[in-house]
């Protein structure tokens, strides 16, 4: 199934250290050859600081215990610019350490540079030398120092530019180190900073929405929350158009959140003739199988996409993700997917037939007749479809269910003054971006 990896699209769109969870998580599903991936990491790593990981990759690629030279010289240069990097934070990095000296800090930025340059003699070189520090950290693979001195950084960072810069690479560290839930608030702290109307510009500002939606994947498909923020975050009109004209193929990731979310969005249907139109540009099973429920209401073909997002979900890094109980280990997100997909198929296949053969019904879903009937019963009662078994004749029969006119028109108009106000607020935006005359 590596037809359907999406690893070459993402990884483009991911600081290279956050690519390495990718890799091992494909090394781990041998969907290709181990050397290939092997040369793949050693590729990644020759452009970060992790030499000593580099040369144990290296060993094991070539089944040596020798390394080469350069690989040797590598390492003790980035041992002595460590060290030359420690030395000129270091002023900084004491202070930070000393309770009692960081008390003196203020919200005020001009206060505290003042204060540090005038009672502890720490200037801007120090500063700019505890970012480098950091930035070098980071490189070699110490998240949690990194994660400390950037956060650090940005307390006393005066530079939009470079704060922003610290910003991303604190999200890459938190999310590496697998910290959830401080990772969720260093992803909204910065789509607040790239939606506010002063970033550098709109190019920019798109380019910068699609690496903050690649990089929300870690977090979305670990957070307990996240199924429910990946649509709230994706499904924003500006986000949502980030998607469509640069990045299709995260279509999958919102697709798989509206069909495993329990409770049904209101913006589904709109979401269906995104993958309607987008169709052309992008799609896997997962899609598909959207598309046949509810585009082309082909059954038979729904049935056979299920088969085919079982697969692309077991050998996905981000939904594949698997949880050892005992001797076994199951993805979760697998199982609710199946039993919410089975769903789709039988609400939409009811409301388009009024007598529906249960044997035929059970193909569809891939169910034997135990349990289908024992599925489909518990369905009836938990659902708010009106329906009856007749045994006899082994159909589920629906009842008549004529939509109601006026609730067909509330409908219809219920998200009029949300997008009333949405197009009020771009034509205010786009007047107060027009230069004054």
């Amino acid at each position: 199934m590596a037809t359907y990896d999406l690893t070459p699209r993402i990884g483009p769109n991911l600081d290279r250290h956050l690519v390495f969870p990718l890799l091992e998580f494909l090394q781990e599903r041998q969907l290709y050859p181990d050397e290939q991936i092997l040369k793949a990491k050693i590729e990644l790593l020759n452009k970060t600081n992790m030499v000593d990981y580099a040369m144990d990759i290296h060993k094991s690629l070539y089944h040596t215990d020798d390394v080469p030279q350069d690989m040797v010289e590598r390492r003790v240069e980035v041992v002595a610019r460590l060290k030359a990097l420690e030395d000129a934070a270091a002023p900084l990095v004491t202070f930070l350490q000393n309770p009692n000296a960081v008390q003196e800090l203020r919200a005020d930025k001009q206060y505290n540079l003042q204060m540090l340059n005038d009672r502890y003699q720490i200037g801007p070189d120090q500063i700019e030398a505890l970012y480098q520090y950091a930035k070098f950290q980071f490189e070699c693979g110490n998240y949690s120092g990194a994660a400390d001195y950037l956060y650090q950084y940005r307390a006393l960072c005066t530079n939009s530019e470079r704060s922003l810069s610290a910003l991303w690479g604190k999200l890459a560290a938190e999310i590496l180190m697998q910290n959830w839930d401080t990772a969720l608030e260093e992803l909204n702290r910065l789509k607040e900073i790239i939606d506010s109307k002063s970033f550098s510009s709109p190019l920019n500002q798109v380019q910068s929405r699609i690496w903050l939606m690649h990089w929300s994947l870690f977090i979305f498909f670990n957070h307990d929350n996240g199924r429910t923020q990946i649509i709230d975050l994706f499904n924003q009109d500006k986000y949502l158009n980030a998607i469509q004209t640069s990045a299709p193929h995260l279509l999958r990731y919102l697709a798989t959140a509206f069909i495993v979310n329990k409770r049904r969005r209101p913006q589904f249907k709109e979401f269906i003739k995104v993958i309607q139109q987008d169709q052309c540009s992008y799609k896997d099973p997962i899609t598909e199988f959207l598309a046949c429920v509810y585009v082309n209401y082909e059954f038979d073909g729904a049935q056979k996409k299920m088969k085919e997002c079982e697969e692309v979900i077991l050998n996905d890094p981000f939904l594949g993700k698997r949880v050892e109980e005992g001797n076994f280990s199951t993805v979760p997100l697998k199982d609710e997917f199946l039993e919410n997909a089975r769903l789709f198929i039988f609400e939409t296949y009811c409301r388009i037939h009024q007598r529906i053969d249960m044997g035929v019904l059970f193909e569809k879903l891939n169910l034997n007749y135990e349990e289908g009937e024992r599925w489909i019963v518990n369905l009836i009662r938990n659902s708010k479809l009106d329906a009856k078994i007749d045994s006899k004749t082994g159909t589920v029969i629906m009842e008549p269910n004529q939509p109601n006119v006026y609730e067909q028109l509330i409908d219809h108009t219920k998200a009029l003054q949300g997008r009333t106000y949405k197009l009020v607020g771009q034509l205010l935006e786009h007047a107060q971006a027009q230069p004054a005359r």
